[in-house]
């Protein structure tokens, strides 16, 4: 019997992923809570929403997005395995490094580089007024 409403070849994915990793069941600690965001009644009544904790890592993630428990588990398991496998491979993940690019973008320059970029924007600005027509009704 299938363990999460998924095609077999995904489930079999998945649990191949976690037996390459080292993830037991018994390591993963499971809560439900209440989701929340569209869906109603359903949502509100019953804890869809999927905690899960592997104790050895001590990686946490959290799962709300379908209706559905089953698949809220199969969604959270696959989060998990995603990021221990970030953690072993030393691999930056790509929100982090989106946020570091950011921090560079916004680091606070050098007066040198200040410097240099406001010569080269002056420059940029000469040749444009120098591709300007010239004004209308000048006196020449």
């Amino acid at each position: 019997m299938a363990r999460f409403p998924v095609s077999p070849p995904k489930e079999r994915e998945l649990l191949d992923r976690m037996r390459l990793l080292g993830i037991r069941e018994e390591d993963l600690e499971e809560k439900f809570i209440r989701s929340s965001g569209p869906g109603g009644q359903k949502v509100n009544k019953a804890s869809t929403c999927v905690f899960l904790r592997h104790r050895p890592t001590g990686v946490a993630v959290k799962c709300g997005e379908e209706r559905s428990r089953a698949l809220n588990r199969y969604r959270a398991r696959r989060r998990i395995v995603g990021r221990i496998e970030e953690l072993r491979r030393g691999r930056l993940s790509e929100a982090r490094r989106l946020r570091e690019k950011i921090r560079r973008q916004k680091r606070r320059r050098s007066r040198r580089a200040q410097e240099r970029m406001r010569a080269a924007k002056a420059a940029r600005a000469e040749k444009k007024r120098q591709r300007r027509p010239p004004a209308h009704g000048a006196d020449w």
